[in-house]
């Protein structure tokens, strides 16, 4: 498999990653795998900040596959399977359909900008 194809499968895999999370018939130890994946995946923070050269973005090339393939292998093929399917539809040119999947993502920025002005509001005090 090449590298264009592993980059195309981990397009349907992490979003089918996130489906599996939901499954009962997912193992935990795959759902663990699972959610860290998504919210790596998900997280506007990484291990190495991308302004970094180079290494800011080798850690998402590296890490994220990792990950996922880490994840996939815990998840029972049927399931996966199924999965994927749900993922090419649910899941267009990379871009979830639904627009709640962003939630996450901007929760965690409010959180972060609501913490930045209350630390901002008490020094000025």
């Amino acid at each position: 498999m090449n590298l264009r194809q592993r980059a195309e499968n981990l397009k349907t895999d992490v979003p089918a990653v996130f489906l599996a999370l939901k499954d009962k018939r997912t193992p935990a130890l795959a759902k663990l795998f699972a959610a860290l994946t998504v919210a790596y995946a998900l997280s506007p923070v990484d291990l190495v900040p991308d302004f970094i050269p180079v290494l800011g973005y080798l850690d998402d090339v590296i890490l994220l596959p990792a990950l996922v393939a880490l994840t996939v292998h815990f998840i029972p093929k049927d399931i996966m399977a199924s999965y994927r399917e749900q993922a090419k539809e649910l899941w267009k040119d990379g871009k979830p359909k639904k627009w709640y999947y962003a939630l996450p993502v901007v929760l965690f920025w409010l959180a972060v900008i609501m913490l930045i002005v209350i630390t901002v509001l008490k020094s000025r005090r």
